[in-house]
């Protein structure tokens, strides 16, 4: 049997409720938002432009920051444009996309913070075979697999809730359609879609994540070896990584890998990890790098702030 579609749009209750506090996080959000577009357009523009990023590492930090980019625009113009919008509403249809493109974005992101602390590892690890492990058709079938791993998980994600029944009620107590909130509302017992939820997002997100931290233990583990010099380059990159990872898997571990259940603080949660991380990105690559920094159109805009 298809399933019962007689909701033809969703109401979304939004990120703040209080009227007197909107005006202050349109502005915030604002600027979150602009800030993220423009960091990461410059890192973009960095990496393309010098001669002297072309290694690998940089070569995945212009598309994590292209992907950051993306992800961030897929929910903070809707949110903040809903700011003063008393009706907050998406189509049946757009909250569908919605949640497709929010899902392909970020379990790319996930993929490619997984090859970079790959990269990372060959370069500290075995640094007499790094150019030979990684060529330019290895990189470039390490992105392309990341994007495919991203479509592939999303398509099921997409599948999964899109044959839910939804018969009413239609407010998603969120700022954009997720997973859960959707879950929420089905007119139907959702366990094992749930289980499968946590099986498909929340097992990617952990099973990344401890391969992330295994990697940078054994990164850790060899630098006792290294001169101080050398510790202090290596740790220098690595720190970097290490933040981004924290920064963006925590957020998604919390989120996903539990039962379909929503959470007040769940909203915050995934501000910090579709909008904020987004924008810390440039921020803690740029400031930890020395060869960005160093970068004449970067270093006269880092002068300049």
């Amino acid at each position: 049997m298809e399933p019962t579609q007689n909701v033809t749009e969703f109401i979304l209750l939004g990120l703040c409720h209080n009227e007197t506090l909107q005006p202050v996080c349109f502005v915030f959000f604002v600027l979150l938002y602009i800030t993220t577009v423009l960091g990461n357009l410059l890192i973009i523009v960095t990496v393309k432009s010098s001669q002297h990023l072309k290694s690998p590492m940089y070569f995945f930090l212009s598309y994590l920051s292209f992907v950051d980019m993306c992800l961030s625009s897929v929910t903070a113009p809707k949110l903040i444009a809903d700011f003063f919008v008393e009706r907050k509403t998406i189509s049946f249809d757009g909250c569908i996309a919605q949640l497709f493109v929010v899902h392909f974005f970020g379990c790319t992101e996930i993929f490619l913070l997984t090859v970079m602390a790959y990269d990372r590892y060959i370069a500290i690890c075995k640094p007499l075979h790094y150019t030979t492990i990684m060529r330019g058709c290895v990189c470039g079938s390490f992105v392309m697999a990341s994007w495919v791993g991203g479509f592939v998980h999303s398509m099921v994600q997409t599948f999964l809730t899109i044959q839910l029944p939804f018969c009413g009620p239609n407010e998603i107590d969120h700022y954009f359609c997720d997973v859960h909130p959707l879950l929420k509302l089905a007119c139907t017992d959702t366990y094992l879609v749930g289980v499968m939820v946590i099986a498909n997002t929340g097992m990617i997100s952990l099973t990344s994540f401890v391969v992330l931290v295994v990697s940078y233990v054994i990164i850790l583990v060899s630098l006792r070896t290294r001169s101080s010099e050398g510790r202090r380059k290596a740790l220098s990159t690595c720190a970097s990584h290490i933040a981004v990872v924290i920064i963006f898997f925590g957020p998604c571990i919390f989120m996903y890998l539990r039962p379909s259940t929503t959470f007040s603080e769940d909203k915050m949660v995934t501000v910090f990890y579709t909008i904020i991380t987004p924008m810390l990105n440039p921020l803690i690559y740029t400031l930890r790098n020395e060869e960005v920094k160093n970068w004449k159109v970067m270093h006269k805009l880092l002068t300049f702030f």
